[in-house]
């Protein structure tokens, strides 16, 4: 037996400590089902979107919190701690999952970053994704500051409306990004918008093109050289491109896609996309009998805190169904 392993076979394993990933377990535990918790490692959590969300505005209630995900989680654990429910909640603090096989009777085998083995007969997998930052200078490090104070954004449902009135640069040489400009120039009457492909040649459609040329949407090629401004008073003034040019803005929206953590998934065999987005039905329950997802990782859905929420309750709700089931059938089987 791999050192620390239990014999505890645990009704539901949640992966990822997100939206998705907190509300998976509140709705297991309060279904009155066992939840093993794994929210994890520190560096696994500096690498999700979870982590740079700030304040959210597009989400009633989340307003009044410094980190709109973060914050009301931690809300949630600690009521979940102090609640009759608590038993049924086995958080692995700063543990992640390395690994998940499955054996021949369907139970899941979890082993996480130290190496403890655990097990549990449904996952829940909601290890989100993260969004590709621009290099600047060969680092990223020039545009977080700029994020984590909302001057940088990634997400036009969640954060479009920081556009209005403003001079807007938006990061990305695809269609997709081209997209962005021209919905944040239609909704939000910005003052002007100019593309930044950061040293990379436009993969604009010909319709895109077309569009962009009717709203005089500006198109610079040159790489970025430096961000002009003070993140701790939250201002942002300009780029400076390579050439010496200086672009002169309020905001950034940065549109160059994403990295989905979908290796767990994977490599149980679960489908993905062609994107990377791991399939599920109705309920988010994938190719794999049992294994479920939740969130951002699931394809053909919003990557929106409300539909996490909605992916995670449906898929505990599902689970405790085959659950209650299961014990329904062994008592029938008994009588």
């Amino acid at each position: 037996m791999v050192s620390g392993a239990s014999d505890t076979c645990y009704d539901v394993a949640v992966v990822g400590g997100g939206a998705a990933g907190v509300m998976a377990l509140l709705r297991v535990v309060l279904n009155n089902d066992q939840c093993l918790f794994f929210p994890g490692s520190s560096l696994e959590k500096k690498r999700s979107r979870a982590f740079w969300v700030s304040q959210v505005e597009n989400v009633p209630g989340l307003l009044r919190y410094k980190k709109g995900i973060e914050d009301p989680n931690k809300e949630t654990l600690e009521w979940i701690a102090a609640s009759p429910f608590a038993h049924n909640l086995n958080t692995k603090k700063n543990r992640s999952v390395t690994a998940i096989d499955k054996d021949q009777q369907s139970i899941f085998h979890l082993t996480d970053d130290k190496g403890e083995s655990y097990r549990a007969r449904y996952v829940i997998l909601c290890t989100g994704i993260m969004d590709v930052q621009p290099l600047i200078k060969g680092s990223i490090q020039d545009i977080l500051p700029y994020a984590n104070v909302q001057l940088a954004d990634y997400c036009i449902r969640c954060d479009g409306h920081h556009t209005y009135h403003k001079k807007l640069a938006v990061i990305g040489q695809e269609s997709s990004a081209a997209w962005v400009a021209i919905m944040c120039h239609e909704r939000y009457k910005c003052q002007s918008v100019t593309m930044l492909t950061n040293g990379r040649s436009p993969e604009f459609a010909p319709e895109v093109q077309e569009i962009i040329r009717l709203y005089d949407i500006k198109i610079e090629t040159a790489a970025i050289d430096d961000i002009v401004g003070d993140p701790k008073k939250k201002i942002l003034h300009a780029v400076k491109l390579a050439g010496g040019k200086q672009i002169d803005l309020d905001i950034i929206f940065i549109s160059l896609g994403s990295i989905i953590y979908n290796q767990l998934a994977k490599s149980l065999g679960a489908e993905v996309d062609g994107r990377g987005y791991v399939l599920g039905d109705s309920k988010g329950e994938t190719s794999v009998p049992n294994l479920f997802v939740a969130g951002d990782l699931r394809a053909n859905a919003k990557k929106q805190i409300y539909t996490a929420w909605d992916h995670a309750v449906d898929s505990a709700d599902a689970i405790n169904a085959r659950i209650r089931k299961s014990r329904r059938e062994q008592l029938m089987g008994k009588s």
